[in-house]
């Protein structure tokens, strides 16, 4: 976590608009929303819009399979120092086959022998987003076993959450009651 506490705070139920509530009405469904949403809606037109992208995001309609998609975004989290994301995202990908050695080999990153050859070049890609914004010739061409739409969603998923990186690091979301903070991911 960069921040130990919140520049923009999480709203509470009885600090929301009817109108913020209404937009949070599906997380509600699921349960207490995350902080992440308390602290979105107070921009109630761009959550709306952050929210239908991220659907997409997380659906099947991208075409990466759920474990890869979580693989994607977990080496995000960890290349932009979120700790919020991480968490949120550790317990997903176990629940989307990740192991726990595997999500620990993420920190590593593409140099742990675990991976197989694809798991490398997804990591090495999402390495090469995060740092340059572009992914090499070299790299591109060892995803070849993914179809141009998979590809495409690799980049979109990890432009995607650089975006909610930025968004959870300068605001200063908190973590919400249920989760921990991964030590290598503090400060």
């Amino acid at each position: 976590m960069r921040l130990s506490k919140a520049r923009i705070g999480a709203l509470s139920d009885s600090e929301m608009t009817e109108e913020q509530k209404e937009i949070l009405a599906p997380q509600y469904e699921r349960g207490n929303p995350f902080n992440i949403f308390r602290t979105l809606v107070r921009a109630p037109v761009a959550i709306q819009r952050f929210l239908a992208w991220g659907s997409y995001i997380l659906s099947n309609k991208n075409d990466l399979p759920a474990r890869d998609r979580e693989l994607v975004i977990l080496r995000t989290g960890f290349n932009w120092k979120a700790g919020y994301e991480w968490a949120q995202h550790e317990r997903i990908g176990l629940a989307c086959g990740l192991t726990e050695a595997e999500i620990a080999a993420i920190k590593v990153g593409p140099s742990d022998p675990a991976w197989s050859e694809l798991d490398r070049a997804m990591l090495r890609a999402v390495d090469e987003l995060t740092h340059d914004t572009f992914i090499t010739d070299e790299t591109w061409a060892s995803l070849s076993s993914l179809s141009e739409k998979q590809r495409m969603d690799l980049v979109f998923t990890t432009g995607q959450y650089t975006q909610v990186c930025m968004m959870l690091n300068s605001f200063g979301v908190q973590l919400d009651d249920d989760l921990t903070i991964d030590p290598d991911l503090l400060g």
